[in-house]
C-alpha cells in the first residue's frame, strides 16, 4: 500500500513523455520539409558564392577547370551534367538538392585559397638544371604556343624558364619557371604531341611539306616539284622522283589513303605491269613504272603516280601501311 502514490505518479508522467517526443518528431519532420522547400536549385546564368562553391567542388572531381567564376556557364553545366550521368540520373545540368547533397558527401569544404583562385605551386616536375626528352617535350610544346623561340635542346636553361614563367603568368598559375602537375597538364590541354622533327630540329629540304603532311605517317606528293616524300611524324624518310597524269588523265588533287596494295600488278585495262602498286583514289596509285624509266618525263601516267626508282619504290612498298595518307598537291 505505501507505493500507491508513486504509481499514481508514473502514468501522468509517461502520458507526458509520450507527447513530447510525438511532439518533437512533428518538429523535426516539419524542419525538414521546411529545409527542402528552401533548397533552390542552381542552373546556367546564375551567379553568386554558391556557384563558386559548386565549381569549386567539382573541380576536386575533375569536373571542372581550377578557375573559379561564380558564374554557372556551360562549362559548369557540362560538369553537372557528367555527374549525374554517371549516377544514372537525369543528366539537365540543374543542380537539385539530390545533387549537391551527394556533390557535398564526396568532396572537401574548399579552402578559401581555391575559391579565390590562389593557388600554391605543385611539387616541380621539371626545373631549371634538368635534361632529357621530358624538357625536350615542354619545349616543343611552349613552342607550339609561341612561348619558347630558341632550339629545343633537351635542356632546362634560362630561356625555359622565362617562357614557363610567360605561360604561367597568362593563365594565373603560379610562377615558379619549374613545371609542376598544374603547368604541365594545362599545357598538354592546349598543345598537340609533339613531332620528331619538332623534338630534334628536323626541317625537311626541298619545297614546303604541306601542313597536312606533318603528322602521322603520309606519302607527300608535289606535283610542282614532281616529288614524293616519304614522311614520318613530320620527318622526311626518302624522297623519290615521280611523274603524274596528262591533262587528259589527270592525277586527282587532295588528301587520300591507300586502301589497297598490290606487289605485282597489272592493269586490267590498260593490260601493263604496276608493280609495287599502291592504290589512294579509285584505279590511281602509287607504283614503280618501267616507261618512266627508260623515257623519263618524255610521256605520262594514266592518272597513277609513276616512280622510276625500283629499288626506292620497293623499299616503299614495304614500308606503307593500308590506311597510311597520301597528299596530292601543288607547293
Amino acid at each position: 500500500m505505501p507505493h500507491r502514490p508513486a504509481q499514481r505518479l508514473v502514468a501522468p508522467l509517461l502520458v507526458l513523455l509520450v507527447t513530447l517526443t510525438g511532439l518533437a518528431a512533428v518538429g523535426t519532420t516539419t524542419a525538414a520539409g521546411a529545409a527542402r522547400a528552401d533548397f533552390t536549385p542552381m542552373r546556367i546564368g546564375d551567379t553568386g558564392w554558391r556557384v563558386r562553391e559548386l565549381q569549386s567542388r567539382l573541380h576536386q572531381l575533375d569536373l571542372h577547370s581550377e578557375v573559379v567564376t561564380s558564374r554557372f556557364d556551360r562549362e559548369t553545366r557540362a560538369g553537372v551534367a557528367t555527374f549525374q550521368r554517371r549516377r544514372g540520373w537525369r543528366a539537365d545540368g540543374v543542380v537539385d538538392e539530390r545533387t549537391w547533397l551527394k556533390i557535398t558527401a564526396i568532396t572537401t569544404e574548399p579552402t578559401t585559397e581555391a575559391l579565390h583562385n590562389v593557388y600554391t605551386p605543385g611539387r616541380p616536375l621539371l626545373q631549371r638544371g634538368d635534361t632529357g626528352l621530358r624538357v625536350r617535350h615542354v619545349q616543343a610544346r611552349l613552342k607550339q604556343v609561341r612561348w619558347y623561340d630558341g632550339r629545343v635542346t633537351g635542356r632546362y636553361a634560362r630561356s625555359t624558364v622565362a617562357a614557363v614563367e610567360g605561360f604561367q603568368a597568362k593563365r594565373r598559375i603560379p610562377v615558379t619557371g619549374q613545371v609542376d602537375r598544374r603547368t604541365l597538364t594545362r599545357l598538354q590541354q592546349m598543345t598537340r604531341t609533339p613531332t620528331r622533327a619538332e623534338l630534334f630540329n628536323i626541317v625537311a629540304s626541298g619545297p614546303a611539306l604541306d601542313p597536312r603532311c606533318t603528322t602521322g605517317r603520309a606519302m607527300c606528293v608535289d606535283k610542282t616539284s614532281r616529288s614524293l616524300r616519304w614522311v614520318v611524324d613530320g620527318v622526311v624518310l626518302k624522297t623519290v622522283e615521280v611523274r603524274f597524269g596528262s591533262d587528259e588523265l589527270p592525277t586527282r588533287e587532295g588528301a587520300f589513303a591507300v586502301f589497297r596494295k598490290s606487289r605485282d600488278h597489272v592493269s586490267s585495262l590498260y593490260d601493263t605491269p604496276m608493280p609495287f602498286a599502291m592504290f589512294f583514289s579509285g584505279g590511281q596509285a602509287v607504283h614503280y613504272s618501267p616507261d618512266f624509266a627508260a623515257n623519263g618525263y618524255d610521256g605520262a601516267s594514266h592518272g597513277c603516280v609513276n616512280v622510276r626508282d625500283r629499288p626506292a619504290v620497293a623499299w616503299l612498298f614495304d614500308r606503307v601501311l593500308i590506311g597510311d595518307k597520301v597528299i596530292v598537291y601543288r607547293s
